[in-house]
């Protein structure tokens, strides 16, 4: 083996008096597992646990301890007798306990470098003395070891890591998950068989996620397993977004009492996180569970436990109500049955070579092989050595037995390929591989790929991990009763996830995944108003009246022609109304309307067969047809008012609205202001006043009529007629009632504008009938035109509250509409019921008074009514 560089001599110089230490303290200790051969390969196992009260080593672990060490010795058994397999050379081992501690490991494995650092001098080259001057101790020289299988635990692992890797001494762990050891910078000679947890976290956060949950508790045992995997998952959780941690809680190495109960309280100060992600050793699982019972919150929390309660039944026994739903995570193995059949046929004669196995035996059959003093020990049977293991005790395979197989094997695969390169048809060890160079066998080790011993392949990336391949379990209640249950295969991960959710079983519900949200989910139309700093949590706000939800953070209004569906997800069109023919609304003005034509027309038709009777000749033929017109008109409007908005409808509404009522009031005015001037006019002359001949009469009324006329047309111009949809009309609160009103391009004060100059006539006309009030009875038109105006200006005064003080409203189409059509009708059926009904009933049903009579007024008064042509000769009776 190449020497190490200078640049270590100092350090390695520094290591003689530990190295010395360490070598009289494993002589004083219980030992190793020894096994010659031209290789050597170094091995570290958790045969004891963890020594109390000063003491380095404790009680016997049977399964993780023994089971992991008689592995690798069954692996070197079947390596040594494979002839394919390094031809011609035996691997040989030395196995040390690490009593589960990694100062004590760090102590065992510096046995594995004295061959390296003897190699540098003896004691007294390098100045070495004990105490009074006495050389040290003379030893038989130890084995190089080539390479080294372990350790358990991730902080043995990074102990020894930190020696073996200054002598370039490769090492394979089987059960060291910790993420830290994946940096090749720090740990380069590190290698392992195992998936580092930053895949089992990987997988964790995919089983969170698949769940349906965002807000999680994480729970560490403090030290490099617990706390690497906790930051491991944190960070996952934290680069694939929707997944928030609550809380993280370390769990110190040597708890207070106490402790456990208040970590439950912390947990559950945020309650809704109920998922619990768990890094810990078994006995704090154990002692977790424990504290969640005795404070009554079984069911409560849904754990998710890490590989170091796998489907282990030691850390939930007599707890398993509080375990029951508990999802666990293992790297994916097989039983071996190989081993099995190895193991069950070790007995104290044929297993000398493992010097714990004598302990092994007394732990797993319960009895003494040698009794101590001369006082019998009645509670514990002596031991036959007859004994079976699988027979007279319980025996399952420890779970990870699969991973130093092939820890062992890749190293062999390893020595096989490098032996091939540099002894190339040479049986046995040559000089090039004499010693064996750690940094070529660690190139070796890193290309390795092969099928292990369960099947499945056997590799190593540019950190020297194995890919992640994990089983997935779920602990369930067995008919109901949680301690007869039993972990259930979930589901698998290997690079991605796939968990069967319909196996997995809840307490409560069973088939019902319970939550661990920090928020519920908002319902259809609600967005989320997330909480500062705290992206899985928000409150849900309403997309309310006319917005709707873009996406679960957005709510945005509906363009003006639509209004939200009605559980605000999306917009839909909003319903287009005007006033129909067949609607309520029209009803009354309609009927009001065809009945005020049919009299109109009756009227007309009476006054045209009767053209030159005395009634029809004093009521003045020529404006009585022009205001009977005007009456029809006013009536026809309104079947444009209710007919569907077009633009020929929409230009008819603008020239008919006022020319009705302008025709009407002008015809109106122009009479009564005759009247009144020939009244005023015969009070100081017999002259009669100009412009009062019928010519005069419907030159005046058109003249005015004709500002209308003109003024409508030029509208017409300017701004050409058409239809629209107003959505703002009827845009309520309720976006359910809102309703876009199909009408004419007319705003109220226009369409009142159109009326306007009708009124500006209405209120000249009244002003003249108060002014000729009191002309003589003979003027038998006056006073009926008088009470006609008075009447019309209470209509319209009537009208215009209505009309604005309904603009508000959502039947404004309607109201407005109705009123307007109505008020019209109602104007209309006064003039022609206070001017022409009592004259058509005269002439209709009292032909008799329809003559003219003989008598005479006063010559004056003869002069003053008689018109230049004799045409209104009748205008007194």
């Amino acid at each position: 083996m190449a020497r190490p560089g200078r640049a270590r001599e100092p350090l390695l110089v520094a290591l003689l008096p530990l190295l010395w230490l360490a070598q009289a303290g494993l002589a004083r200790a219980a030992g190793s597992v020894r096994l010659a051969g031209g290789l050597t390969l170094g091995g570290l196992f958790p045969v004891h646990a963890r020594g109390a009260a000063g003491r380095a080593c404790g009680p016997l672990k049977k399964e993780q301890g023994v089971h992991r060490l008689e592995a690798m010795l069954y692996a070197l058994d079947r390596v040594n007798a494979d002839p394919e397999l390094l031809p011609g050379v035996r691997l040989g081992a030395r196995l040390l306990d690490t009593c589960s501690r990694d100062t004590y490991a760090l102590e065992q494995a510096l046995s594995f470098v004295q061959a390296l650092i003897r190699g540098r001098g003896d004691g007294d080259e390098v100045g070495l003395r004990c105490p009074g001057g006495v050389p040290p101790l003379r030893t038989a020289p130890p084995e190089r070891v080539v390479a080294v299988v372990g350790a358990s635990a991730s902080s043995v692992s990074i102990m020894v890591a930190n020696v073996l890797r200054l002598f370039a001494i490769p090492q394979i762990s089987y059960a060291s998950t910790a993420p830290e050891l994946s940096d090749s910078t720090r740990y380069d000679f590190f290698s392992r068989v195992v998936p580092p947890d930053s895949y089992q976290a990987q997988a964790m956060v995919d089983i969170v996620r698949a769940l349906g949950w965002n807000y999680v508790s994480t729970l560490a045992s403090e030290g490099n397993y617990g706390e690497s995997g906790v930051e491991a998952f944190v960070q996952i959780s934290r680069e694939a977004g929707g997944v928030c941690i609550a809380q993280s809680i370390k769990i110190p190495r040597e708890p207070k009492p106490g402790e456990f109960n208040k970590v439950i309280r912390r947990l559950m100060e945020t309650p809704n996180a109920r998922g619990i992600i768990i890094f810990a050793n078994e006995d704090d699982i154990r002692r977790v569970l424990e504290a969640a019972r005795q404070a009554n919150l079984t069911g409560h929390f849904l754990w998710v436990g890490s590989d170091s309660w796998g489907a282990k039944t030691s850390p939930i026994l007599s707890l398993e109500d509080v375990a029951v739903g508990a999802i666990t995570i293992l790297p994916k193995r097989a039983s071996i049955d190989g081993f099995d059949q190895y193991f069950m046929t070790r007995s104290l004669e044929n297993n000398r070579r493992n010097i714990w196995f004598a302990e092994f035996w007394e732990e797993n059959f319960n009895c003494k092989l040698t009794r101590s003093g001369t006082q019998s020990d009645d509670s514990t049977r002596k031991c036959t050595g007859e004994e079976r293991i699988g027979r007279d005790s319980t025996y399952e395979q420890e779970g990870k037995v699969q991973f130093v197989i092939d820890a062992v094997y890749a190293i062999a695969h390893a020595l096989h390929s490098m032996h091939q390169a540099l002894c190339p048809g040479h049986t046995g060890l040559c000089p090039a591989m004499e010693p064996t160079d750690g940094r070529t066998l660690l190139q070796y080790i890193r290309a390795v790929r092969f099928n292990g011993s369960a099947g499945t392949p056997v590799m190593f990336n540019e950190n020297g991990d194995a890919p992640g391949r994990y089983d997935i379990f779920q602990y369930q209640a067995t008919n109901g009763s949680a301690s007869s249950g039993g972990y259930q295969a979930v589901g698998q991960w290997a690079e991605t996830l796939r968990l069967d959710v319909e196996a997995l079983q809840w307490s409560g519900d069973p088939h019902e995944v319970p939550s661990s949200l920090c928020s519920l989910p908002c319902g259809p139309g609600e967005r989320k108003k997330m909480v500062k700093g705290v992206p899985c949590c928000w409150h849900c706000e309403a997309c309310d009246g006319y917005r709707f939800q873009v996406d679960e953070f957005t709510c945005e209004a509906c363009p003006g022609d639509m209004r939200p569906t009605p559980n605000h997800t999306g917009c839909r069109p909003t319903p287009v109304v005007r006033l129909s023919w067949s609607s309520p609304w029209a009803a009354l003005p309609l009927l009001l309307a065809v009945l005020g034509i049919m009299a109109t027309t009756t009227v007309v038709a009476t006054f045209m067969r009767h053209n030159n009777t005395p009634i029809v000749r004093a009521s003045g033929r020529e404006l009585s047809y022009v205001l009977l017109t005007g009456i029809f008109l006013i009536y026809a409007i309104t079947f444009l008012m209710v007919a569907e908005p077009g633009a020929v409808v929409c230009a008819t509404r603008r020239l008919f609205l006022g020319l009705g009522t302008t025709l009407s009031y002008s015809a109106l005015l122009t009479k009564t202001n005759r009247i009144y001037r020939i009244f005023e006019q015969g009070k100081r002359s017999v002259t009669p006043p100009p412009f009062i001949s019928p010519t005069s009469q419907l030159v005046i009324t058109f003249s005015l009529t004709s500002l209308q006329v003109v003024g409508v047309i030029a509208w017409l111009g300017a701004r050409p007629p058409h239809s629209v949809i107003d959505y703002e009309e009827q845009r309520t609160v309720d976006p359910e009632q809102a309703r876009g009103v199909l009408k004419c391009d007319m705003s109220d004060l226009s369409l009142i504008g159109c009326l306007g100059y009708s009124l500006l006539l209405m209120v000249t006309c009244t002003v003249y009938a108060i002014k000729a009030r009191g002309v003589p009875e003979t003027f038998n038109e006056a006073k009926p035109i008088g009470f006609t105006m008075y009447t019309t200006c209470i209509i319209w005064l009537a009208f215009v509250p209505i009309f604005f003080g309904t603009a508000q409203s959502a039947e404004k189409i309607y109201i407005q509409t109705t009123t307007l059509t109505v008020s019209l009708s109602l104007s209309a059926s006064v003039s022609l019921g206070m001017l022409y009904v009592p004259k058509t009933y005269v002439i209709l049903f009292h032909p008799e008074q329809n003559v003219q009579k003989r008598k005479r007024s006063l010559k004056a008064t003869s002069t003053v009514a008689a018109p230049p042509k004799g045409e209104d000769a009748e205008d007194h009776k």
